[in-house]
């Protein structure tokens, strides 16, 4: 769009910059993707002074922080991009749509990101497959990919993507890397059928393969990364 600066910060294996550049993808947007050093903040410190970290948006020089509200934001700044919004019309339907987002980013994005990174606990792993499958874990009746998909649609958001699809699918290679890590399916198409079904069509979308992460590249990163902490962990405990 003419006259339209958009500036993303992020880095290459953060779930929640690649949500963002789902979302920029999907509304049709032209945008400047600046890789983030994250042992020097300099730009993150300018722009999110409050939690120093990506993915940042920067429209017209003015920064937006958090992805939720990002994405949530380039939905209403750019309403006739990409030919549908993101949410639904209607305010209810708005209302549950971001209800499950922050669920989704809370209980299932930021519990497999750290399990990326740490030793393999099959508490952990398991509770993640509930929350996907629909069960909640531990009788508490939550919700989950599973059961949000379950209205007979291809997509959470109806007939193409919408809001959940970009958050969810923002995840996608994570999760797929964390089965590799693991051991562990959570895209089984016997006890998922409509997850499974959901992550092959979000998969294939231009938008997603434009900006989903290699598997592969994840994995090598995500070991890398234990091997680290587990060092740090061993040096630690030799000066104690």
């Amino acid at each position: 769009m003419a006259g339209v600066e958009l500036k993303l910060l992020g880095t290459w294996a953060s779930p929640w910059a690649c949500t963002v550049r789902i979302a920029l993808h999907l509304k049709a947007l032209s945008y400047d993707y600046v890789e983030q050093d994250l042992d020097n903040k300099s730009d993150l410190l300018a722009s999110n002074p409050v939690h120093k970290k990506v993915p940042v948006l920067i429209h017209n020089g003015k920064p937006i922080s958090e992805s939720l509200v990002i994405v949530q934001y380039i939905d209403e700044a750019f309403a006739s991009n990409g030919g549908s919004s993101l949410l639904p019309a209607d305010p209810h339907e708005r209302a549950v749509a971001r209800f499950w987002a922050a669920y989704i980013d809370d209980k299932i994005i930021t519990a497999s990101w750290k399990q990326a990174f740490s030793a393999k606990t099959e508490e952990r792993l398991e509770r993640t497959k509930q929350m996907l499958e629909g069960g909640g874990g531990g009788g508490g009746g939550g919700g989950g990919g599973q059961r949000v998909c379950s209205k007979g649609k291809p997509f959470f958001g109806g007939d193409s993507a919408g809001y959940l699809d970009v958050v969810l699918g923002g995840l996608l290679s994570w999760l797929q890397g964390t089965e590799a890590l693991c051991g562990v399916e959570f895209f089984d198409a016997a006890r998922t059928p409509l997850l499974s079904a959901w992550a092959e069509r979000f998969g294939a979308l231009d938008a997603a393969n434009a900006v989903l992460p290699d598997v592969g590249r994840l994995v090598e990163f995500a070991k890398v990364r234990r091997a680290q902490q587990a060092a740090g962990a061993q040096a630690a405990a030799a000066k104690n």
